[in-house]
């Protein structure tokens, strides 16, 4: 599980939804503080999207203290990058769980500080209302949108 977890994140680092998606089981559940919960092909759907918007832009991926067993691991990432609406520069660290079944991701949970994350991204709004439950919501409508979208999109090419 340790191997499945360093490609999972090595594929973030190089941009590559395709790999990351292959890690995932097809019922998997996905929660972070920016999308909320996603099930299935929207949580695989999500990660294509950040790639495809990130490739090419610097995007990075520190990960370490990976921890597995059978069932569960765990690990901590950074990920660096400019927010696509403000240009600003963000440093997010995040800690992840994950569940295991049949050799892939079952469920995975990103923890962050969302206010810490919103006053880098956004900067002064950010630094007032991110840490709001409102705002939370309003973030997480506005993902949802854009992923929405973006699978449509998808739909519609294929």
């Amino acid at each position: 599980m340790k191997n499945l977890i360093e490609t999972f994140y090595t594929a973030l680092n190089n941009s590559d939804g395709k790999t990351m998606a292959s890690c995932y089981h097809d019922d998997v559940v996905f929660e972070d503080p920016a999308f909320g919960v996603l099930h299935g092909e929207k949580a695989k759907s999500m990660w294509l999207m950040l790639c495809e918007s990130q490739n090419g832009k610097g995007f990075k991926v520190e990960f370490t203290n990976i921890k597995t067993d059978k069932n569960r691991g765990s690990a901590h990432w950074e990920a660096y990058y400019n927010f696509s609406k403000t240009g600003r520069k963000v440093h997010n660290k995040i800690d992840a769980t994950f569940i295991f079944k049949d050799g892939l991701i079952i469920k995975h949970t990103d923890v962050f500080d969302l206010h810490k994350w919103a006053k880098q991204a956004i900067g002064l709004k950010g630094m007032l209302f991110g840490g709001m439950s409102f705002f939370k919501k309003k973030l997480n409508t506005q993902t949802n949108s854009l992923l929405e979208k973006y699978m449509e999109k998808k739909k519609l090419s294929n």
